[in-house]
């Protein structure tokens, strides 16, 4: 959801990268819905895996619970987002997750690339 959120709201202001530690082997469809909801299609995304080089190339990088399986490179700027999982939840549920999640991002990218 984050990755969609940034690349609706940022345009071609940034490249947005979106892996996880343990993907699943499909998109949530709660997720799916409730992006849905608020004009933003994801349901042709599929999880991929982070690769150690995804995180070098990137200027930024955004966590989630990665834990200590995220590939660390000094100089790289870090943020873990402390987050509800929305696995397994019902749309209900992944609507507050989905808010905070745009609350963030509009942060972050009025930060690394204002209008």
């Amino acid at each position: 959801m984050a990755a969609a959120w940034l690349t609706h709201l940022a345009g071609d202001r940034v490249e947005v990268r979106s892996a996880g530690s343990a993907p699943g082997a499909a998109v949530n469809p709660a997720a799916v819905e409730a992006m849905a909801e608020v004009g933003i299609d994801i349901s042709d995304r599929a999880p991929k895996l982070l690769t150690v080089d995804a995180v070098r190339e990137s200027d930024v990088c955004v966590t989630m619970g990665c834990g200590d399986t995220c590939p660390v490179f000094p100089g790289k700027r870090y943020l873990d987002w402390q987050l509800a999982d929305p696995a397994g939840q019902g749309v209900a549920a992944v609507r507050p997750i989905r808010d905070e999640i745009e609350s963030l991002v509009r942060g972050l990218l009025a930060e690394i690339a204002p209008e």
